[in-house]
């Protein structure tokens, strides 16, 4: 083989080595932090959206209005300080599929919680760090090994503890839409994780939450029945879910690139768990031992993952 070819063949293979591996170790706190930060930012959001819809708004309006703030925000933010490198044209395709995908999962999980008690929504939904562990190692784009795999169905057990899910008169139809807001959930963490590697979560951002912003605002014009906050507080929180969805979607963006799709799935497990922290200190809400036990078992679990070989 000509050295010239030798050359280009082994530059190709760092390439491709490069594109499946995680940026940041696997055993990495820092690595971890983008996805712990959106799992916090969405527990907050959980929290305001109940002073939101205490206000009068709907959900349809809510996601309209907040998709369209949303994509003028990041046309200004692209414009004022734009990236190094945009997406090649392919990129720009397979974003906008995700955002097809987010708009999915967003639907799916609010529909599940109208159909169902809001503890079993979030159990059944939070099946997808699961389920993205089996899906990208059967891709090849991540690794399972046995210790990662008990470590996240030890927190899964814990998370099912916590939450109190009683399982009686379940309506299948809530169960459908929880798996399926779960489903897509899994295909945009793999899809970013093959497709848009080391691109800039930001641009990423933009191009999924414009197919977002049109579906949702397409389907209000439709309806023509808007009911926007009636408070000040309702108006707070409402910027407050906006800020708060926003930061969530785009660190996630950023976590699937550094540490990859299962990983960051996993650790969004700390959302519930954040959730009803959150809830107990500024509703007033009490967990039951068996909860706090389950609690426990998923912190516990959560660092046996972090240090978990594959």
């Amino acid at each position: 083989m000509a050295p010239s070819s030798r050359y280009r063949k082994q530059v190709c293979s760092r390439r491709v080595a490069s594109a499946r591996a995680p940026s940041v170790a696997h055993g990495s706190w820092a690595g971890m932090a983008p996805g712990v930060t959106a799992a916090l930012s969405f527990s907050i959001v959980d929290i305001l959206l109940k002073v939101v819809y205490a206000s009068g708004m709907d959900v349809l309006s809510l996601v309209a209005l907040r998709a369209v703030l949303v994509v003028v925000f990041f046309w200004l933010w692209l414009r004022l300080a734009p990236p190094r490198i945009w997406h090649s044209p392919r990129q720009r395709w397979i974003a906008l599929g995700l955002g097809i995908l987010f708009t999915g999962t967003n639907f799916g999980l609010l529909q599940a919680i109208a159909l169902l008690p809001v503890s079993i929504a979030i159990l059944a939904y939070f099946i997808y760090p699961l389920l993205t562990g089996i899906g990208g190692a059967i891709t090849g784009l991540d690794q399972l090994g046995w210790r990662a795999l008990l470590a996240a169905l030890a927190a899964f057990g814990g998370l099912a503890l916590m939450l109190g899910a009683d399982f009686s008169e379940l309506s299948l139809a809530g169960l459908c839409f929880a798996f399926a807001a779960a489903f897509f959930r899994v295909l945009s963490l793999l899809g970013t994780r093959a497709w848009l590697h080391g691109t800039d979560a930001r641009v990423t951002t933009w191009y999924s939450m414009v197919p977002s912003a049109a579906i949702y605002l397409s389907a209000a014009l439709m309806v023509g029945d808007w009911h926007l906050p009636q408070t000040s507080a309702g108006w707070w929180a409402f910027v407050g879910i906006t800020i708060g969805s926003t930061l969530s979607t785009l660190l996630i963006y950023v976590s699937a690139n550094r540490v990859g799709p299962f990983r960051t799935a996993f650790v969004m497990n700390l959302e519930p768990l954040m959730a009803a922290i959150l809830s107990m200190w500024l509703l007033g809400e009490v967990l039951s031992s068996v909860q706090m036990l389950g609690a426990a078992i998923m912190i516990v679990s959560l660092c046996a993952f972090q240090f978990a070989r594959r």
